[in-house]
This record gives C-alpha cells, structure tokens and sequence, in this order.
C-alpha cells in the first residue's frame, strides 16, 4: 500500500491482479485498485473531479478525467473515510498510475487540489 498526504486529505492505494479478466495472449491485463480517503482536517471536504495519468511499460500514456469517483462526489467529514473499488487496463504487464483529486473545502469553499500517490500495477509472476 502507498499513502501519500497533501491539502489535509491522506489518499491510500492498494492494487490487485486481476486474472480472471485478463488475456495475457491479447495483451490485456485487468488491475483494480483500492482506494482510502480520509480527511485529516478540521473541516468537511467534498469530491469534485478526478485526474489521472495512466503508464503502460510499452511507452504509451493516457488521460483520465471526470467527475467525482465510481459515479459519487463523496463529502467527508473530519476523521472519517471514504473507499472504492475501480479498475485499469494495460496493454502490457507492468505500468503505473497517479492524479489528484480536486475537492473543496466545504467550510470557504476554497478549492483544493489533493494528491494521488503513484502506485504500480504488476502481474505478480513479474515480480519473480
């Protein structure tokens, strides 16, 4: 697992293989990928959006972006936690992944640009 703290907000990340929905001879390769949210501040904080830069090892790059997580803009209160569950398919065995997200501060309504923490997605035979 890899955290990583930024505006007040502590995101952790968890990956997982996921071989029932992967080809290797396709060159598919299913990851999922935990991830825990707590605010850490004195004030709630709401999700807006979400950004991500996605590595494949074969050199390729792309952009995620949208709204909210899993199909929510989760508000979380001081102390508590927020998890989901989501995915990423690589067209190689290896590859990594970071973003943000951007909240707000529910309390100013400042906007606040909170930092995902690059996290690695690789098939465990590699690992070897």
């Amino acid at each position: 697992m890899t955290s990583l703290i930024s505006e007040g907000v502590e995101v952790s990340v968890e990956t997982f293989y996921q071989p029932d929905y992967s080809n290797p001879l396709q060159s598919e390769f299913m990851f999922a990928y935990r991830i825990t949210i707590e605010n850490h501040n004195s004030f709630p904080v709401k999700l807006h959006r979400r950004h991500w830069n996605i590595f494949d090892s074969n050199g390729s790059y792309r952009e995620v972006e949208g709204e909210g997580v899993v199909g929510v803009q989760p508000i979380l209160q001081p102390a508590e936690k927020y998890q989901y569950v989501s995915g990423c398919n690589l067209r190689t065995e290896m590859g990594k992944m970071h973003g943000t997200y951007q909240m707000e501060d529910l309390s100013s309504k400042k906007i606040l640009e909170v930092n995902i923490p690059e996290f690695e997605m690789i098939v465990p035979f590699k690992n070897n």
